[in-house]
């Protein structure tokens, strides 16, 4: 879904491993050293495991980053640029002086209430936070059997193996269904939230647990699950100590936090259950699969039971339940808030969030989500219900993968710096981020480019929501109007990342795709898309936005720009490496997307010029829309002017014996990777060197793929041009691009089709389909369709088949996976690859179903 740095600086580099050994017995198995890269840490078996807790140190807030970038003046080692650095430095990690958006009135008072609690850590199967930095946290683990041995679910991760998992049913606000397939057992999780007068701040919520057996998979009839309640505040929390045999609700927890005063959870279950419990005192909340496995695993073996030995440690913080019961069994459990006011009516507001009212109450929020899905997307006449179905599961995963991150990025230092500990970083300042994540299990956490995708489906469902993510994002932007790409904020954020794939790069970029929404906002409002309140509101919204914007757009025009006037390029490709076969541009988010041989201050890169046109188009309508009397309405209109022009397009990108748009750089085709032998300390070791047999020169870079569309997909070239026609051409021959299930992101015609980029980097964007280009480049058949011209007939057919080719590929998928992929093999029959579930811009498939697309053509 998101493509943006994956698994290198971006992270997503390459498709994910096999796990080794993955069904080995925990007993056999030693600590695992060396985390895949981009991926999060595996959890195994239960076992008796090392537990190492570390403190994570806050710097404060605002004015505290500029005081530890001034005492770095200090501990640096000394260059002769030292001064200079030390004030690139400074303003890397300066917020930048202007208003924030999450400042505006909108985004406080009710808005901001109802939106307090959610299923914000989309890292785990379910887990239910504040949007505040230090919140009370909630979540669910269980053990699955598989192949005879004990493993302890919590985090998502692919190797636990789950037939299915994802939510079937999500509002974005207070309620969702979902569904987890764990070896023939399977748990139907339900989120409920409701507000009244005598709740805290946020009011109350409640988690339904319904566990099945699937079939005869499941050699044991006996569930496991853990349900904990824990307080990032380091709050003490209290445990009632009695039998749990009773079937009226009863009091688990209860504590105090300053945003929701007294609290208390109960359980209701008409099931016969036994339960047992454990106290931890830790502020690191994404340590806790490691300290149930634990105890786990020393109280197995002083009693022979896989139970929790019902004991707290001193001022415990987050109290771990064991909730045993054969299946099937039913279990609710209610957290209310609010407690310390004498009118709390506590018994009448658990009744309400268990047992049959709470089922009543499930049924009428899922009735009413199901009654605005086809509202929003209208697919009653264009789809069959299968399809529609998919639908839902794209649109519930996307909003139930929004998570709520608090911490501070990690920024690189340049080459040549470093603390006197040791550190290559410096912190950002401290920051909140709410936003949508690409996966769950491999990237539950922001990445910018993927996020203006997200917003594409996310506007169209619920437009504050969507508001009010963009306006974080917007708020990340430092003094030179950069935002970093990949935002891995706080201590369970970062246990998903290995160090060495966390540091940002104050010279990299990542599309600007956040115009997509903005564009199609103001367009929306002109179009009377919107109520009266939204349009004042969202107006607001990008009368304060502007100055972010236009901070950022000026962070591209000056630091991406190339030789010549109007031109760009992704700065930070290395241009010393001897291992790639082809540098990446992890900044394009096209990461091995083939491009010049030998990267240079020559190169036009396409794609980022036509990004640039996007963001110049859509900055002037925003100036024009909001009446901004200066002149930087009009310099805008100017450069989209020019950028638009297609003769001087042509002149710089154009091939017009193929009638292809090309990058243009320093290149040739005579490159190859080959065995060395290398000797390091008395060893000898083959390694893939990159050899280059013919001297490269500045010249149009030969590769027809995704880029080569960047024009034929923001609609610059003119309906009756013979280019047009031949990118329709490219676009049809299965010779190139054209499969049954999408089209391939690299031509079967170019020398580094599906060519491996190292020997531990397989072909990325080198073939495979990709979702969200896929989406443009049909939005673009779509326009093309309907204006007039020689060619409208040959894209509308075009625009059909592609259309049903992708709808039809990524329903069968999700129907015999249970998922929704990251990317889709183009030569094994469009079979899902890559990371799953992948429900971030492959989601746009409901756009798709809806034939709803951007505003991208001028």
């Amino acid at each position: 879904m998101s493509g943006g740095s994956r698994r290198t600086a971006r992270s997503r580099a390459k498709n994910p491993p096999a796990d080794l050994d993955a069904d080995e017995p925990l007993r056999n198995r030693g600590p695992i050293h060396g985390a895949r890269k981009g991926r999060s840490r595996d959890h195994g078996h239960i076992r008796l495991m090392d537990v190492s807790l570390k403190t994570l140190l806050g710097l404060g807030f605002g004015f505290l980053a500029l005081l530890f970038v001034a005492f770095l003046v200090y501990n640096y080692q000394g260059t002769s640029n030292e001064d200079d650095a030390v004030k690139k430095l400074m303003r890397t990690v300066t917020p930048l002086p202007a208003p924030k958006m999450m400042d505006l009135p909108q985004f406080h008072g009710e808005h901001k209430e109802s939106l307090y609690w959610g299923t914000y850590r989309p890292n785990v199967y379910l887990g239910i936070r504040a949007r505040t930095p230090r919140s009370i946290i909630a979540g669910l683990m269980w053990i699955g059997i598989k192949n005879g041995q004990y493993f302890l679910r919590h985090v998502c991760q692919d190797s636990d193996e789950l037939s299915t998992y994802g939510w079937t049913d999500h509002n974005g606000r207070d309620y969702g269904r979902q569904v987890l397939v764990d070896h023939g057992m399977s748990i139907t999780t339900s989120f409920l939230k409701e507000k009244e007068e005598a709740s805290g701040y946020g009011g109350d919520w409640a988690v339904r647990l319904d566990v099945q057996k699937e079939e005869s998979r499941l050699d044991e009839s006996t569930a496991h699950l853990f349900f904990y309640i824990g307080d990032e505040e380091g709050n003490l929390l209290g445990v009632r100590r009695q039998e749990f045999g009773s079937h009226d609700a009863t009091l688990l927890a209860f504590g105090s936090h300053k945003d929701v005063g007294g609290w208390e959870v109960h359980l209701e279950s008409q099931e016969n259950l036994e339960m047992h419990f454990s106290g931890y005192k830790t502020l690191h909340m994404h340590n806790l699969t490691e300290l149930v496995q634990a105890t786990l695993a020393i109280n197995a073996r002083r009693t022979g039971h896989l139970q929790l030995p019902d004991t707290l440690e001193d001022s415990s913080n987050i109290i771990v339940y064991q909730i045993s019961g054969r299946l099937p069994a039913k279990m609710d459990i209610a957290f209310v808030s609010g407690m310390d006011v004498q009118t709390s009516r506590i018994e009448e507001r658990i009744k309400s969030l268990t047992g049959t009212m709470l089922t009543s109450r499930l049924e009428v929020k899922q009735k009413a989500f199901e009654e605005k899905f086809v509202g929003c997307f209208d697919l009653k006449d264009k789809v069959d219900s299968e399809t529609m179905d998919v639908g839902k599961a794209a649109i519930a995963n996307l909003l139930g993968g929004i998570g709520y991150f608090y911490g501070q990025s990690k920024i690189a230092l340049p080459k040549g710096f470093s603390q006197k500990n040791g550190d290559k970083f410096i912190s950002y300042w401290p920051a909140a981020l709410f936003t949508a994540v690409p996966s769950r299990s491999f990237f539950p956490r922001g990445f910018l480019w993927d996020e203006g995708f997200h917003q594409l489906i996310i506007w169209r469902w619920d437009i504050y929501i969507s508001m009010d993510i963009i306006g974080h994002w917007l708020d990340l932007i430092n003094l030179d109007g950069w935002i970093p790409r990949e935002q891995i904020l706080g201590a369970e954020a970062l246990s998903k990342v290995p160090e060495e794939f966390v540091l940002q790069h104050p010279s990299n970029g990542n599309p600007p795709t956040l115009f997509l929404i903005l564009r199609d906002l103001v367009k929306g409002i002109k179009m009377s898309k919107f109520s009266m309140k939204e349009t004042n509101e969202i107006s607001t919204f990008l009368g304060r936005a502007y100055t972010r914007l236009d901070a950022w757009f000026q962070w591209f025009n000056t630091t991406q720009c190339g030789k010549d006037m109007d031109t760009f390029y992704w700065h930070g490709r290395d241009n010393t490496t001897t291992k790639e076969l082809n540098p990446k541009t992890l900044q394009s988010g096209l990461d091995d997307y083939p491009r010049a041989s030998h990267p240079g201050d020559e190169e036009r890169h396409l794609d980022l010029r036509c990004w640039m046109l996007l963001a110049a188009d859509c900055m002037h309508s925003i100036a024009k829309f909001t009446g901004m009397k200066n002149d930087l309405g009009k310099d805008y209109y100017m450069l989209s002017e020019r950028l638009s022009n297609i003769e001087i397009l042509n002149q710089m990108h154009l091939d017009e014996v193929s009638g292809a748009y090309f990058d243009f750089g320093n290149h040739t085709e005579k490159v190859r990777l080959r065995w060395h032998e290398v000797t390091s300390a008395d060893t000898v070791k083959r390694e893939l060197v990159r050899e280059t047999l013919e001297r490269p020169q500045l010249a149009l870079v030969p590769h027809v793929g995704y880029v080569s569309l960047f024009p034929f997909m923001m609609g610059i070239i003119p309906p009756t041009s013979w280019i047009l026609e031949k990118q329709l051409e490219l676009i049809s021959n299965r010779s190139t691009l054209w499969t049954d299930y999408g089209l391939r992101s690299l031509s079967k015609t170019s020398s580094l089709y599906m060519k491996r980029n190292t020997e531990h980097d397989p072909p990325y964007w080198r073939g495979p389909i990709w979702i969200n280009i896929n989406y443009m480049i049909l939005s673009a058949l779509h326009h093309y369709s309907q204006v007039d011209g020689p060619y409208k007939t040959r894209a509308e057919t075009l625009y059909q088949e592609l259309r049903s080719n992708l709808m039809r590929n990524i329903v069968r998928n999700y129907y015999e996976s249970g998922f929704l992929w990251e990317q889709y093999d183009q030569k094994n029959k469009g079979k899902g690859k890559g990371a799953r579930p992948f429900t971030g811009w492959t989601s746009l498939v409901l756009l798709i179903m809806a034939e709803a697309f951007p505003s991208l053509h001028r």
